[in-house]
């Protein structure tokens, strides 16, 4: 499956792993349909790059670099992520997944290995609003990823892109009191969605107000722009 998972490596960045510096491998395909995502050359595109390519310029990368991101598309959809893993792992990097949380099983076994370190987990929508969103009707799974990383106090984060037309402020509050019963006591992290015209759902520029000062403060919400 996918003999050529990533479409593309970013070889360097100081911002996509928390006080690493890092290499970003973009993988290809994904399982859901985020109508504000403009990454379609990620989402429908295939792969151009195989493992044992990456894994040859990990290697160049041995004592330049403390981390790799493994991002999409969806990194959990690749058979082969626990081999890859085990290899990157070898060369002595930390590794970084950032995922919507919709393969609780190949996560599972990512942590109970020690295959990764950290985890940047998208809270999309809440419930409600899950399927306008994602296209997907599968909440289930990411609530049980969720579920999953705050039993086992597994270093992680959530974060939500938030495009004002689609998600309200009465919306992004609701998700912070379902964390809170769920007792989530990380930092929740927003992310301004960025207008292209080549969106996977046509979604216009946004128009409604967002009024910050209005999100609950009884969790650290932090906008990241």
């Amino acid at each position: 499956m996918f003999p050529k998972p990533i479409y593309d490596i970013t070889p360097f960045t100081m911002l996509d792993y928390p006080n690493h510096l890092a290499t970003i491998f973009w993988f290809t395909k994904c399982n859901i349909r985020c109508v504000y995502c403009y990454n379609k050359d990620l989402v429908f595109g295939e792969g151009k790059i195989s493992q044992e390519e990456a894994l040859v310029f990990l290697n160049s990368r041995v004592g330049l670099l403390e981390g790799v991101v493994l991002s999409g598309g969806e990194a959990t959809l690749y058979s082969d992520l626990v081999a890859f893993c085990k290899k990157i792992k070898q060369l002595k990097f930390k590794i970084k997944l950032d995922t919507n949380g919709l393969n609780p099983e190949m996560i599972q076994v990512l942590v109970a290995n020690k295959l990764i370190d950290y985890i940047a987990l998208d809270y999309k929508a809440p419930k409600e609003k899950y399927y306008e969103i994602t296209k997907d009707k599968h909440f289930d799974s990411f609530s049980e990823t969720l579920n999953f990383l705050i039993k086992k106090q597994f270093p992680f984060e959530v974060r939500t892109t938030v495009h004002r037309d689609l998600l309200r402020v009465e919306e992004i509050n609701r998700i912070i009191k379902d964390l809170l019963k769920r007792k989530y006591n990380g930092t929740y992290y927003l992310q301004p969605f960025v207008f292209t015209e080549n969106t996977i759902g046509r979604v216009k520029e946004e128009k409604n107000p967002f009024n910050i000062a209005q999100l609950s403060k009884e969790l650290e919400v932090i906008w990241r722009v």
